[in-house]
Order: C-alpha cells, then structure tokens, then sequence
C-alpha cells in the first residue's frame, strides 16, 4: 500500500498514516430453509458488507491535529467518500481510536461502516437508464444540499421524454446540462479542498488550533459532499454518452 493513494472525505492519508493493508468484504445475507432428506433451498437476502479497518500512524508535528481532524469528522457523522486504488466507497466513520504517546507519533486505529460501494454500482448493468439517471441526480442533489451548487436545470432535463435517447433535442439537452452540473460540482470541490488544505492549524498555538477545528470540519463536510456528488454526476454523464437510439 505504501505508494497508493488513500483519500476519506478531504483528508489524504500519507507516510506513516498510509496501512501496509485494508480488510474490506463481508457477506452476503442467506436465509437457509432444512427440508427433509437434507435438502436445502437458499433464499439469498443481498451483501452485507463488512467494516473497513485500517491501522496507521499520525507522525510529524502536525500529527495531534491530523488525528484531531477525523476525530471531528467521526463526530460529526458525515458521509464520506473512500478511495484507493480501484476502490471508491460512500462510508461513515463508525471508529476511530488513538494512542497519544508524543505529539509526533500517534498510533491510531479507523473504522469505516459502508453506505454503499460506488464502484460496484459503477459497472451494473442499469435495467432502465432513465431510472438510473434520475436516481443519481437525486443523489447527488442530496450531497449538495445547502451548498452552493444547483443541480435542478440537469434534473430537469433528464426529467423530460427522450433525454436519455440518443439522437434527439431532448438529449442533446440532458447531455448538456448534466455535464455543466458535473463541471460546476468538480470546480467547486477543487475549490473547498483547496480551502481546507488552507486551513492553518499552527502547532505553535494549540488553543486557537482546536479553536479552527470547526472550520476545518465545516471545509472537510463540503469537500466531503461534493466529492461524493461528483461520483454520481460522473456516472450520470458516462451513461448518457453510452446512450442507445
């Protein structure tokens, strides 16, 4: 793991923070019905995905505002994404643990619970694309809300016959639309990342460091929301252009 990129939310895990490994899996809920002689009839009930850990350590001196940092978020209850490698979950902080033992090294434990794995959703086969369309609009409308982003013009023409056939007025608008949505949500994700890492949490003043945690957590919370909502964005706009006639 030690050159991948792991990214929860806003916050890009790097050195000694990045685990040799990540447990991720789970299983897939059964419901196993004995009939006589032994036979067996197996209802299968969907996945049910397993926590996401990872061990790491926080080292440096800004290692205790680092930890700090997902503390909030784990606090906070915020969806975030999680990205490595091919991976990309929408997951919540279910855990998170850590050893003060100096200010520049803390041993810390993260535990993620999986809302969904966006990356599975992202090569299914869309029995309707329509449907599928819409529903990522409206998810990605739900990660936005409250920040400044509006997605109703895209939602709009996706809404209207024939956006999602190719070839007609309708879809050369729907395609349209959703793209700016998507270039609009990628700007101002850059924008409030670029924020966050902008954030000064000076080791020399630990009082006014907590003090801006808030805004650091504020900033992270957008980041989160957006990046999230431009995964969707990003399937919507891929779908549309793979449209049939």
């Amino acid at each position: 793991m030690a050159n991948e990129t792991l990214l929860l939310g806003p916050v890009q895990f790097r050195g000694t923070e990045i685990p040799p490994r990540i447990r991720f899996g789970g299983a897939q809920r059964l419901v196993v019905h004995k009939l006589p002689g032994g036979a067996r009839v197996i209802d299968a009930l969907g996945r049910d995905d397993a926590a996401i850990t990872w061990s790491g350590v926080f080292s440096g001196p800004d290692a205790t505002l680092r930890a700090r940092l997902i503390d909030e978020l784990r606090a906070a209850g915020t969806p975030l994404p999680l990205v490595w490698s091919v991976f990309f979950y929408t997951v919540m902080i279910g855990g998170f643990t850590a050893d003060f033992t100096k200010p520049g090294w803390i041993p810390y434990t993260l535990t993620c619970t999986v809302l969904r794995d966006e990356a599975a959703a992202l090569v299914d086969i869309a029995p309707s694309l329509a449907a599928g369309a819409a529903d990522d609009m409206a998810n990605a409308a739900a990660f936005t809300a409250g920040l400044p982003i509006d997605l109703s013009a895209a939602q709009a023409a996706l809404a209207q016959p024939g956006a999602t056939t190719r070839g007609g007025a309708a879809y050369g608008t729907a395609l349209a639309q959703v793209n700016a949505a998507k270039s609009a949500t990628a700007s101002a994700s850059a924008t409030a990342e670029s924020a966050l890492e902008n954030t000064q949490l000076s080791t020399n003043d630990p009082a006014g460091a907590i003090a801006s945690l808030g805004a650091a957590v504020s900033a992270a919370q957008q980041a989160a929301g957006l990046r999230a909502a431009l995964g969707f964005l990003r399937r919507t706009a891929a779908n549309l252009s793979n449209a049939s006639t």
